[in-house]
């Protein structure tokens, strides 16, 4: 397979950008090039700087392009970054969206701009990724080219999470993945521990991962008096994960919106029992009593009764876990599914260069 060169513009710290960059390392033989933007998103005054830094963006993009010559850009993100890979003019380009729309937050007064800026990139995309079914339901409504959009989750690293069965099975061990912000309901995952706790239910609740909320969520445990059995572990080397979740039986996620979350098949594919939001993003991968438990969002009492019934059925639990990781090794392999991916950025490209 000849070697060709791509331009990837988004946080290449993430791990799921990172993921995706590997896996066409690894499977395409491709070399990545890197640019995004610099200025984080977490404040008004940092967003204000960060608009600044995106009038700029596209001349430095254009530069970084001269020099290196890629084959191909990709971009995550359809309101940002992938409105910049339509612009450089280069093609082949793939975009990804990100969650079930980037189009989010949904009462944004910039909504009508970003959906401008979504349905350029949607039309001047070549490939456009949705990592899972749910994804779909916005770009149908957008009206965009389905025969472009490749419905595949890249998946995870089935050698590396893997389930080891070493878990201590008398009492809840349970693990949180997710950025510590808001979106996410940490507060309600941790009252729903207080309720348990008040029950006379044995736990350890261990949450990963840094935030501006960590403060606040620190304070919330010290409040409920739970603050002894709540592990923080702030940011870790992603190397560490797969040994935490498979010291924990519960995998708990209580977004109030999503995608495809792949922290989600890296907990099924460890063996922790997944207890998530009800949404349109996690019934694509789990059905309330047979793999997981589906939880109303913010409904703290119904997570908590549904933390007791799964604890107190470990029978039904242990079949539950089995099945789940045949369907990541089925659905969700790295392996399989970035050779799938690499192969369809291979024949983009080889197309571009006879037009």
């Amino acid at each position: 397979m000849k070697k060709r060169k791509i331009l990837f513009l988004g946080e290449s710290y993430r791990a799921d950008a990172i993921t995706w960059m590997n896996g066409l390392k690894e499977f395409g033989n491709f070399e990545i090039i890197c640019w995004e933007l610099k200025t984080p998103n977490n404040s008004i005054v940092n967003r204000l700087k960060r608009i600044s830094e995106f009038k700029l963006a596209l001349f430095q993009i254009k530069k970084i392009i001269k020099i290196h010559k890629p084959d191909m850009v990709i971009a995550e993100r359809t309101t940002s970054y992938g409105f910049l890979a339509a612009l450089t003019g280069v093609k082949p380009v793939a975009i990804a969206q990100q969650g079930k729309t980037d189009l989010w937050p949904e009462q944004s007064i910039s909504l009508p701009l970003k959906k401008l800026i979504q349905k350029y990139a949607f039309q001047k995309a070549d490939l456009i990724h949705a990592w899972g079914p749910v994804m779909t339901i916005s770009m149908r409504k957008a009206k965009v080219n389905m025969s472009k959009v490749l419905v595949l989750p890249k998946g995870i690293d089935l050698n590396t999470f893997e389930n080891k069965d070493n878990r201590d099975a008398t009492k809840i061990n349970a693990i949180v993945t997710r950025s510590l912000l808001p979106e996410y309901r940490h507060d309600c995952i941790l009252n729903a521990f207080a309720i348990l706790n008040q029950q006379g239910i044995d736990f350890v609740l261990t949450i990963v991962g840094d935030g501006r909320l960590l403060p606040y969520l620190k304070n919330v445990a010290q409040n409920l008096n739970i603050q002894d059995k709540v592990i923080f572990t702030g940011r870790i080397p992603n190397t560490t994960l797969p040994q935490l979740l498979q010291q924990a039986n519960f995998y708990i996620s209580m977004p109030v919106t999503e995608g495809v979350s792949g922290s989600l098949f890296e907990a099924m594919a460890c063996g922790c029992y997944p207890v998530v939001t009800d949404i349109e993003g996690n019934q694509s991968w789990i059905k309330h009593r047979e793999n997981g438990q589906l939880i109303t969002v913010d409904d703290v009492k119904m997570l908590a009764d549904e933390l007791k019934w799964a604890f107190e059925n470990q029978e039904y639990r242990n079949k539950a876990v089995l099945k789940n990781r045949y369907f990541v090794e089925e659905n969700a392999n790295y392996k399989t599914n970035m050779t799938i991916i690499a192969a369809k950025y291979h024949e983009l490209i080889n197309a571009s260069k006879t037009q």
